[in-house]
């Protein structure tokens, strides 16, 4: 039978084919961004489709804005996993893959018959990476998680109300969904790698509580590394109530005076009228840490005395670091992010035009391809990837009269 299936051209994944289990954030941010670095990806769908399809604002439903913005560069297949015709159609998928990657929980995968014994049965060189609340050695290994949950479970809440909130509170963007994705990106690279060498697939547990609380423990394990304790959980620069934007004459600038030298061209800048300079608690790196909250509010008060644009060009020419604070809407009229191709206008077929971003890494030798096809209406390849498994047209037929399959709902042929 001839290979129909598109063909990728660029990126070091080229070549590379990944068989698309998840759904919601964390397993759609690693797979675009494995499809970003070149592999295909087939993403299968319930007949429901990505829960993310459904949250606003949207254009037209079912095309919700984060889904467009995980699931760029792959296609769709709608299989019942629980229909033994759709899971007999998934295992032929997977026959011809590299990697399946599921964030479904390990026990609901194995009920599905797609855990990583039964997919190897089929395919030994496949690499099996399980995205999953814990560790399955653990007493939790059953329980579901999510985002939230993760976050509360590692401290993200009691961290927050450490820095000066008024109550625990959640960071405000999907922040373990998004770290443990990057650890299945690895995970996958680093197992292509070692299947290069041995010739042999192997199963990956990428777990968010652990891949957190890692994230965490590295920067506030502090006095808690040893034992017995030196002192409390914490990293004091990070927690201060001071460390944020500072307020200028006529608005907001981010500054970080960091190491000895920033703050002598600190002081050189703003002049010896301040005194700073011969105050023992700027002295040196570890009597700054010591006096944290003190060297932040006298850098807090100096720069309320100047407007942003004089501070700019100040700690510009004093090589001092500092940013504007930006939101959303400004990151999409950044000229770094407009020049560097990062952000980039194009038309979704059905969406019309919209905001999007490339991948943030620039390669020598195997640039990862800049314009991906973009992100798939629910079902839109199913016939297609059928056909590429090695179904006949009327098998086809017979699996969307069984209900085992669907095709997008625009489509009848």
């Amino acid at each position: 039978m001839q290979d129909t299936r598109p063909q990728a051209t660029a990126g070091p994944l080229a070549g590379v084919r990944v068989l698309d289990l998840t759904s919601v954030i964390m397993g759609p941010f690693a797979t675009q961004i494995l499809a970003q670095l070149g592999a295909e990806v087939i993403k299968v769908e319930t007949p429901e489709g990505d829960n993310m399809r459904h949250v606003g604002p949207m254009a037209n439903p079912g095309m919700g804005h984060i889904f467009l913005h995980a699931n760029g560069g792959k296609r769709s297949i709608v299989l019942d996993l629980k229909h033994p015709a759709g899971r007999e159609a998934a295992l032929r998928l997977a026959e011809g893959c590299d990697v399946l990657i599921s964030n479904v929980r390990p026990q609901a995968l194995a009920r599905l018959g797609l855990d990583a014994a039964a997919v190897a049965a089929r395919n030994p060189r496949l690499i099996h990476v399980s995205c999953c609340g814990f560790d399955q050695e653990g007493p939790d290994a059953a329980r579901p998680a999510y985002d939230d949950l993760i976050q509360g479970a590692t401290g993200i809440p009691w961290l927050m109300q450490q820095y000066g909130a008024p109550e625990p509170a959640y960071a405000p963007t999907t922040l373990s969904d998004r770290v443990t994705g990057l650890h299945a990106v690895y995970a996958v690279t680093a197992a292509l790698y070692a299947r290069e060498k041995t010739g042999e697939g192997q199963a990956i547990v990428v777990p968010m509580f652990e891949a957190m609380a890692q994230f965490i423990l590295g920067d506030h394990m502090a006095g808690l590394s040893f034992d017995p304790p030196q002192g409390d959980a914490g990293y004091a620069r990070l927690l201060t109530a001071h460390r944020k934007p500072y307020a200028t004459a006529d608005g907001m600038l981010c500054v970080l005076i960091y190491n000895d030298k920033h703050w002598r061209s600190f002081f050189a800048a703003i002049g010896e009228a301040e005194g700073l300079g011969r105050d023992p608690r700027f002295a040196s790196h570890g009597a700054r840490a010591a006096h944290i909250d003190a060297v932040y509010a006298e850098v807090a008060r100096i720069l309320r005395g100047r407007s942003t644009a004089e501070w700019r060009a100040l700690l510009d020419a004093a090589d001092v670091p500092n940013m504007p604070m930006n939101s959303p809407a400004d990151l999409l009229a950044n000229a770094q992010l407009r020049a560097t191709g990062f952000l980039h206008n194009s038309v979704h077929p059905s969406e019309g035009p919209l905001h999007t971003m490339a991948h943030p890494t620039r390669w020598s030798a195997t640039p990862p391809p800049r314009d991906l096809p973009h992100a798939p209406r629910l079902g839109e390849h199913t016939r297609e990837l059928l056909a590429e498994a090695g179904y006949a047209p009327t098998d086809i037929d017979a699996l969307l009269a069984q209900g085992a399959c669907h095709l997008h709902a625009g489509d009848t042929a």
